[in-house]
């Protein structure tokens, strides 16, 4: 079976799959620290009330059958504490058979919550994760060499992702063919983090570079993946470099990090790993096992592939519903102008013209505009990525922005535990509003001036003020 096995490699997949079991132990911590406000029972978007109307087949999930916030918890620290068995060597530590058992359930665990979790899920890295985590499943353990076909399926993942990526910068916002989307995206990205307003004041010329490297590294850089060694080490180098500089310039939850732990499967590590140890015959069984799953993915690679040379590529599609090899790519097109939504309070029972309002702050999404936007990924702020949606469009808020109202009105404690500071402590407001401001970084000057990050100008009302609603109010 020497056409089957890559010992060389066996320091890559050890790497990999621990780095792969994290990303899983941050993804489950997550959901276990938010689902509650979120799509638990009293949620914003009640996956019970989902379920109902969610045909199993379009959306399979352990869910499906049962449902309650003690399940839900369970399925999400459980997650986390086998992720974490991992990262410490479990799956190394056990027969093959169990080895794959445990990075299966990792993946239906995670399916489950993906495939109920509606717009909280709704983001590319969460069909990333399934799709690597699918095929971690076959890596096998230190009792066998890395199987080569899975490997190879890696690096079309990660060809896919980047090239895709790539793709539909160039096809979409002439700002990415101009070398000028630089100009803006640093400021207005979802998320901007610590090193952002660096990013954004580096000069022109320079944003000019990073724009062309960046069409290099997704247009041209991944066919190198799929090239001979040393080629395809040399291209992983360069993905992970990029995606580490989009690590500094941002926060996009594990997308960069989960990239690089996918370009990892072309890096070829006998370099320093030393000779390979010993290693038995994979059994027969798996051999079977790894070619139906490397057929099925190549037959499913149809759809992305076609999606990849139509015109009218989607971005972050899945064709079917466990997830399997999905099409990929963000930022089509590149936002010029930063809005925010605020939400502030009051206690007084008839607001006017003299009301003095609080701001509740948010723990990613910028706010205060004194303060430095913070680092939180890999960890995901679901919330704050929907409030920044929700400032483009109305639209985007559609269906959970009243209930999330509702419950700062309410004072409920799961919710108030997704932002960063309650204005209210000890009673919650009689009424809430919301503004819309554009904000935009602050110049060199204004900063030295002024201390702050941030500048921002009203634009108008998004939510007039909303009563917090009474025992009169109930009753009718």
């Amino acid at each position: 079976m020497d056409w089957f096995a890559a010992s060389d490699y066996w320091l890559t997949r050890l790497v990999l799959q621990r780095a792969l079991a994290g990303i899983y132990l941050v993804a489950f911590v997550s959901g276990a620290l938010q689902f509650r406000a979120l799509i638990g029972e009293r949620g914003l978007t009640p996956v019970t009330r989902f379920v109902r109307h969610a045909p199993f087949r379009a959306f399979p999930s352990l869910f499906q059958w049962r449902c309650s916030d003690r399940l839900f918890a369970c399925v999400c620290w459980g997650g986390a504490a086998l992720s974490a068995a991992i990262v410490a060597g479990a799956a190394d530590a056990v027969p093959l058979w169990a080895s794959m058992l445990m990075w299966a359930v990792l993946w239906l665990a995670y399916l489950s919550i993906v495939n109920v979790g509606q717009i909280w899920y709704s983001f590319g890295w969460e069909s990333l994760l399934l799709e690597a985590g699918f095929l971690a499943v076959f890596l096998g353990n230190d009792e066998i060499a890395p199987p080569v076909l899975v490997l190879w399926l890696l690096r079309w993942l990660a060809f896919r992702l980047e090239f895709g990526a790539g793709l539909i910068k160039w096809r979409g916002d002439r700002c990415w063919r101009e070398l000028t989307c630089l100009d803006y995206h640093h400021e207005t990205q979802p998320m901007p983090g610590p090193l952002s307003w660096f990013f954004h004041r580096l000069p022109k010329p320079l944003h000019r570079v990073e724009t062309a490297a960046n069409h290099v590294a997704q247009l041209v850089v991944p066919f190198g993946l799929l090239m001979p060694q040393p080629v395809a080490t040399f291209a992983a180098a360069i993905v992970i470099v990029t995606q580490l500089w989009l690590v500094l310039s941002g926060n996009f939850s594990w997308l960069n990090w989960l990239t690089i732990v996918i370009a990892l499967a072309a890096v070829d590590s006998s370099a320093f790993s030393g000779p390979p140890p010993s290693f038995a015959a994979p059994p027969l069984w798996y051999v079977v096992v790894v070619c139906a799953v490397t057929a099925l993915v190549l037959a499913l690679s149809y759809w992305p592939v076609r999606n990849m040379i139509s015109r009218g590529q989607q971005m972050n599609a899945s064709f079917n519903s466990l997830h399997l090899v999905n099409t990929y790519g963000a930022f089509g097109s590149v936002t010029r102008v930063r809005h925010e939504i605020v939400l502030e309070g009051t206690d007084e029972e008839a607001p006017d013209g003299e009301t003095v309002w609080r701001e509740y702050d948010f723990k990613g999404k910028p706010g205060d505009v004194s303060r430095l936007p913070r680092q939180f990924a890999p960890y995901h702020l679901r919330l704050d990525w929907q409030m920044w949606f929700a400032a483009l469009s109305p639209a985007y808020a559609a269906g959970w922005f009243e209930p999330f109202v509702a419950r700062l009105l309410e004072g409920d404690r799961d919710t108030l535990r997704l932002l960063r500071r309650n204005p209210f402590p000890h009673e919650p407001p009689t009424h809430v509003r919301a503004l819309l401001y554009r904000y935009r970084f602050t110049t060199r000057e204004e900063r030295r001036e002024t201390g702050e990050w941030w500048h921002r100008t009203l634009v108008r009302e998004f939510l007039p003020p909303v009563r917090a609603a009474t025992d009169a109010d109930r009753a009718r």
